[in-house]
């Protein structure tokens, strides 16, 4: 890149998070990494650093305290510079319980963090993106936006929100120059199952007998949206594993 850009990237302690910082680290942008494992992060970005020697602020971002948001943006934009790129990376699931027996705190949790905490630090971060010239918001979001199944209602219907919140973005930010894209992965062996279901076996079993995106898999479709010529607009990367059709159909090979 002929100028250096900064990119922020929530959650990016593990998995996509930390793909994407080191892809787009390779195209020369510094970063600002934020999670709640600072230990993760910290040793991140020292790898980062010296791999490829693109200046790197870490901090502690919780996207479900406001002033964690406020404090983690203040602090980076003071180390950096400025932002002109927003990943919203942060996310989680909990559980396959049913609609009518799914735990409140559970449900709380993910919307809190899920579409709570991208409006959060969307907002944290637009007046920043406003002054870069050529801003990019990417949301990481889940072919679980754009259907349903069983057991998974609250996590469904908050990447179906946060689907909405993007498209209403890509419409209110339309007469500036900040694009607005949505990364929609299907099944990725990252700790995102492990998290959700609580149990690294039982992890496992979801991507038995087929072979599943990787987190780099997903940080080369943000890696390709954001450095694309500044008046292309990715609205939505739909990307899942070839031997997976939809949100419950998986080809699983025989043993």
């Amino acid at each position: 890149m002929a100028e250096k850009l900064v990119a922020l990237i929530s959650g990016a302690s593990a998995g996509i998070g930390a793909a994407s910082a080191r892809a787009l680290a390779r195209e020369g942008y510094g970063l600002l990494l934020g999670a709640r494992r600072m230990d993760r992060l910290e040793q991140l970005a020292a790898g980062i650093r010296a791999e490829f020697g693109v200046p790197v602020w870490c901090g502690t971002l919780d996207v479900r305290d406001g002033r964690s948001v406020a404090a983690f943006v203040d602090d980076g934009v003071a180390a950096l510079g400025g932002i002109d790129v927003l990943v919203n990376n942060a996310g989680m699931a909990r559980g396959l319980d049913r609609l009518d027996a799914v735990a409140p705190e559970t449900w709380r949790q993910m919307l809190d963090t899920n579409v709570e905490g991208v409006i959060r630090l969307t907002q944290a971060a637009l007046p920043h993106l406003r002054k870069s010239g050529r801003a990019h918001i990417v949301n990481i979001s889940s072919i679980a936006g754009q259907g349903v199944y069983p057991g998974g209602g609250v996590y469904c219907a908050t990447k179906h929100a946060l689907d909405a919140l993007t498209q209403t973005l890509r419409l209110e930010l339309l007469a500036e120059p900040i694009r607005v894209s949505s990364i929609d992965p299907g099944m990725v062996e990252t700790e995102f199952s492990i998290v959700r279901l609580g149990d690294a076996d039982r992890a496992a079993q979801v991507y038995k007998d087929m072979t599943p995106l990787t987190a780099e898999d997903i940080a080369e479709c943000v890696r390709w949206v954001v450095t694309l010529p500044s008046h292309v607009n990715i609205d939505r990367i739909t990307i899942k594993p070839r031997e997976q059709g939809d949100l419950r159909t998986v080809c699983r090979r025989q043993q």
